[in-house]
């Protein structure tokens, strides 16, 4: 695991030490929840390492995507329902193995009258987690799924830092809110564009992919 110092920066080293003093330590393996819908939080989650993903499950099941978190930033649906105790209305979910970090939520309201840091650091979390959603959302009500599609891959692509995408077609359907028929055949449209190449459950993204694709 990476020193505190590497993963946070932007925090005071006063506050690290009390991080590391405090915070407990979990190894999470890929694929588990970690937080469900309705479920109470009593900590703030501090990535360290690995991918966790933010998603909202209907009733039977299906998930849609919201965001992804990296190592060195935190879940802002943690820090809200931690400090307001409060259920959560999202899922949160790890997408491989992955190292983070619990900070008690008696500590979170200390620091933001103690450390300056902690109070900018979660103002950006929450600054950043709406952006995000902003551009979710624009996607979602204003683009055809032609676009949503590539915008999705281009997200997968960019949390796991690899041009392939190991899904199958229903798994993206699903979180698309589409059918499989509709997703293989967009991916297939993109592939004779030559803009990426299939395989049994794997998208290769090709060079192209990238420049020819809106924001």
């Amino acid at each position: 695991m990476q020193p505190l110092y590497k993963m946070f920066p932007q925090l005071e080293p006063a506050l690290l030490e009390e991080i590391e003093a405090n915070a407990i330590v979990k190894t999470i393996p890929a694929d588990e929840v970690l937080i469900r819908t309705g479920q109470y939080i009593k900590s703030a989650l501090l990535v360290i390492e690995g991918t966790l993903k933010i998603f909202r499950e209907n009733d039977e099941g299906a998930e849609f995507l919201m965001y992804y978190l990296q190592p060195g930033e935190a879940c802002a649906i943690s820090l809200v329902c931690a400090s307001k105790m409060e259920a959560s209305k999202v899922m949160v979910k790890s997408v491989e193995e992955s190292i983070i970090m619990m900070v008690p939520i008696q500590l979170m309201d200390q620091w933001m009258s103690k450390y300056k840091s902690w109070y900018y650091y979660v103002l950006e979390t929450y600054r950043n987690r709406f952006e995000e959603l902003l551009i979710l959302i624009d996607h979602v009500a204003f683009r055809n799924m032609d676009d949503r599609l590539v915008f999705y891959l281009k997200r997968y692509a960019k949390a796991h830092k690899t041009n392939f995408i190991n899904l199958s077609h229903q798994q993206i359907a699903d979180e698309l809110n589409s059918s499989r028929e509709v997703i293989s055949r967009l991916l297939k449209k993109l592939e004779q564009k030559k803009l990426l190449a299939l395989s049994r459950n794997t998208i290769e993204l090709r060079e192209n992919f990238y420049k020819e694709i809106i924001d």
